[in-house]
């Protein structure tokens, strides 16, 4: 209930009036059954704007760490994403991939939309990296269509690190539904997942017009803050 409450009276009013959405290809969600929108993700904004826009009831795997922050304000932020109907997934541990797939094939198996990114986090740079085999196993599975999604605009309202979005226009476009049945059966071979997985991400690519980089984001990113951090040198005192 209080998930529509957000969508037509809180919050979907406010961001379509605030930052007016250029909206391309919504008729290629389908009005009913399972499917999976999977998209870029440049912006925290992302988590706000795409299902204000979308009719149907959309419900994203979001990261643990919103659920449990510390204080009052971890407290609201956990019963904000719960309200909103995001399911918590720990990315920490071998396992973490395993139960994302679990989580989202119980969402499908509802003939429930299914919200990812399968960049699997938000691009730093504005980039568009490699897509993580998750989407690929759960649409083989599943038997369910994917529909490609690019936010375009969103990292240059709120980059990362930058709490207050600025009020600019943004576009969200959403491509033909990608049928992948001819894959039936092979959820558990490496070579069609990640041939599955990079069909996606083209079509991403060929909505969202970004540089494409085909390496994962988390590893970029980590070795880009690596190569920053300050050299220590054995025996030199700071």
């Amino acid at each position: 209930m209080f998930y529509y409450v957000l969508k037509y009276v809180v919050l979907g009013p406010v961001l379509r009036l605030l930052f007016r959405p250029r909206i391309e290809g919504l008729e290629n969600i389908p009005e009913d059954g399972a499917a999976i929108v999977a998209g870029n993700h440049l912006s925290f904004s992302d988590h706000f704007l795409m299902p204000a826009i979308i009719k149907r009831r959309i419900t994203f795997l979001a990261k643990a760490e919103y659920f449990t922050g510390p204080g009052i304000k971890g407290r609201l932020t956990a019963a904000f994403f719960r309200s909103a109907g995001q399911i918590p997934v720990d990315r920490s541990g071998k396992d973490a991939g395993q139960a994302a797939i679990r989580e989202g094939l119980g969402v499908l198996s509802k003939g429930e939309l299914l919200g990812i990114y399968p960049e699997g986090t938000r691009s730093h740079d504005g980039r568009l990296y490699k897509g993580k085999v998750g989407v690929a196993v759960m649409a083989i599975t599943a038997q369910v269509p994917v529909i490609p999604c690019a936010m375009v605009g969103t990292f240059e309202i709120q980059p990362p690190g930058q709490v207050v979005p600025k009020i600019k226009r943004v576009a969200i476009r959403f491509g033909e539904p990608l049928d992948f049945s001819r894959y039936a059966g092979m959820e558990n071979q490496k070579a069609a997942i990640r041939a599955v997985t990079d069909e996606i991400m083209y079509a991403i690519l060929e909505l969202s017009g970004q540089e494409y980089v085909d390496e994962y984001a988390a590893k970029v990113k980590a070795a880009e803050q690596e190569a920053a951090s300050p050299r220590k040198f054995p025996g030199l005192r700071r």
